[in-house]
C-alpha cells in the first residue's frame, strides 16, 4: 500500500517525510517536481505520476502538496481520500494546517501518521479514535511533556476500537444535548457570452456537529431526496436504508464529522444565482479600451448575495485600468494583470457596476481574446439545488436534544465567458 509519504512546501522543498516499510530515497520525488515544472497553475499537477518502480499521488491543500508512494497498484482514490483524511486530521488537531503549524507539532504528526497507518495500511481515521489515542496539543500540556519527558499517546486503548461502532466512544456525556447539521452547496458553472449556461453543476456535503450523550440513534430524512445523485457517505450510515427509503439512519460519531457528499449535474437543471452584465472591448488601432461589469441576483428566492469578489485576468498588453465602481473597491496589479473588484452584498435595488477605461501599451495590437470573470459569493440559509430536510429524530435516548439545520450557497469554479 503506501510506503512512504512526503510533504512538499509552495517553493519545492520536502519539509517532512514518513516512511513505514522501508526507506524510499527522496530522489523518488524528482519526477514530482518535473512535473510540477511543466504545470501551468500548482492545481494542474497530474494526480497520479507513473515513475519506473512506483506511483506518486499526491494531493494539493492549503499550498501544501501531499505526497504518497506507492510500489503495487492500488485504486488511486482510495489514497487520495487517504491523503484529504490527513490534512483533514491535522486540521482538527492544530486549527490550520500550514507548514508551521506541522514544523510545530512535528512529534504529534508522527505519532499521528503512526496510528493513522499501519504498515502502510489505514488503520484509524476517525478523528474521535484518534483524539482518545493522541491527545491534541495544548500549552500545558507541551510545557509538562517537554519537563516530564512524556508523549501525547494514551495509556488505554479507545474503547470505540473494540465496539461494533469504532466511530463513537462509550460513555459519553453531555450537560447540553445538541446536533447541528449545515448543508454546503458549491455551484461550478460556465456562462457564455449571450448568458446562456454552458455547464453547470453543483458539489454538496453536510456536515454535522453532534454532541450527545450515550448511543443515540439518528435518522434524517429529506424532503426531496431523489435530487442526489453520485452521493458518498459516512461509514455510520446504513446504506441499506438508504438504498430501499431515501432516509439517512446512523449512530453519529461524537463531534464533529461530515455526514455525506453529493452531486447535483446540469441534467437536473441547474439554477444560477447572478446574472451578469457586460461590455469588455478594445478597438483596434486606439490605446483605449472600455470596461464595462454590472452583477445582479437571479433566482435566489429572497436571499442576499454577500461577500461577493469578480476577478478578472486581463490580457498582456493591458497597461493600466482607471475604473469607476458604484460600490465596494478595486485593484488592478500592472504586474500581473490581475484585475479584482470586492463587491460586499449585492443590493437588488441598486445593482453593482465597475466601469471605466482600459490603457493599452504602446504599438500593442488588439487583444486577440476578451478576458474571463471570475466570481466568489456566499448566498445563507439557501441550498441552491433546492435540497430541504424535512426531520430529524432521535432513538434509543430518553432525552430531548436541541436541533439545528443551517444552509449555505458559495461559488466554486464560477466564470463567465466575455
Amino acid at each position: 500500500m503506501i510506503h512512504s509519504l512526503f510533504l512538499v512546501n509552495a517553493s519545492g522543498d520536502i519539509f517532512l517525510e514518513k516512511h513505514w516499510k522501508s526507506v524510499v530515497s527522496r530522489s523518488v520525488c524528482d519526477y514530482f517536481f518535473e512535473a510540477l515544472e511543466r504545470a501551468t497553475e500548482p492545481e494542474n499537477v497530474p494526480p497520479v505520476i507513473p515513475t519506473p518502480h512506483h506511483y506518486l499521488i499526491n494531493v494539493l491543500r492549503h499550498r501544501i502538496y501531499f505526497v504518497a508512494v506507492i510500489q503495487s497498484e492500488v485504486p488511486p482514490l482510495f489514497v487520495i481520500e487517504f491523503l484529504h483524511r490527513v490534512v483533514d486530521t491535522f486540521q482538527d488537531y492544530f486549527g490550520v494546517c500550514t507548514e508551521a503549524a506541522i514544523k510545530d507539532n512535528v512529534v504529534v504528526v508522527y505519532e499521528l501518521l503512526e496510528e493513522m497507518l499501519d504498515n502502510g495500511f489505514p488503520l484509524a481515521t476517525e478523528s474521535n479514535i484518534l483524539k482518545e489515542l493522541i491527545k491534541p496539543p495544548t500549552i500545558l500540556r507541551t510545557v509538562v511533556n517537554t519537563i516530564t519527558g512524556s508523549t501525547n499517546v494514551g495509556e488505554q486503548l479507545p474503547t470505540g476500537q473494540l465496539s461494533v461502532v469504532p466511530w463513537r466512544r462509550t460513555g459519553v456525556k453531555y450537560t447540553n444535548n445538541e446536533a447541528y447539521f449545515d448543508v454546503v452547496e458549491e455551484i461550478d458553472a460556465i456562462i457564455d457570452k449571450s448568458g446562456s449556461t454552458i455547464t453547470a453543476e453543483i458539489q454538496g456535503v453536510i456536515d454535522a456537529c453532534v454532541k450527545l450523550t450515550g448511543m443515540p440513534d439518528l435518522t434524517l430524512s429529506f424532503m426531496n431526496p431523489r435530487l442526489l445523485d453520485d452521493v458518498s457517505f459516512h461509514p455510520c450510515v446504513r446504506f441499506k436504508r438508504w438504498e430501499a427509503e431515501r432516509i439517512l439512519s446512523f449512530i453519529p460519531p461524537d463531534g464533529n464529522f461530515r455526514l455525506l457528499s453529493y452531486h447535483v449535474s446540469s441534467q437536473n437543471l441547474v439554477a444560477i444565482p447572478v446574472y451578469v452584465k457586460h461590455n469588455i472591448s478594445f478597438r483596434e488601432g486606439s490605446s483605449q479600451g472600455r470596461f464595462e461589469v454590472t452583477l445582479g441576483p437571479k433566482q435566489t428566492m429572497g436571499k442576499v448575495v454577500e461577500s461577493v469578489l469578480v476577478s478578472s485576468q486581463l490580457p498582456r498588453g493591458v497597461l493600466n485600468a482607471n475604473l469607476n465602481p458604484s460600490q465596494g473597491t478595486y485593484t488592478f496589479d500592472p504586474v500581473t494583470k490581475l484585475l479584482s473588484w470586492d463587491v460586499g452584498k449585492i443590493n437588488p435595488q441598486k445593482l453593482p457596476s465597475l466601469k471605466g477605461s482600459m490603457s493599452l501599451q504602446a504599438g500593442a495590437s488588439k487583444p486577440d481574446e476578451n478576458p474571463t470573470i471570475n466570481i466568489q459569493f456566499k448566498i445563507q440559509q439557501m441550498a441552491i439545488s433546492g435540497l430541504k430536510v424535512n426531520r430529524l429524530d432521535m432513538y434509543g435516548e430518553k432525552y430531548k436534544p436541541f436541533k439545528g439545520i443551517k444552509y449555505m450557497t458559495k461559488a466554486g469554479k464560477f466564470q463567465v465567458r466575455t
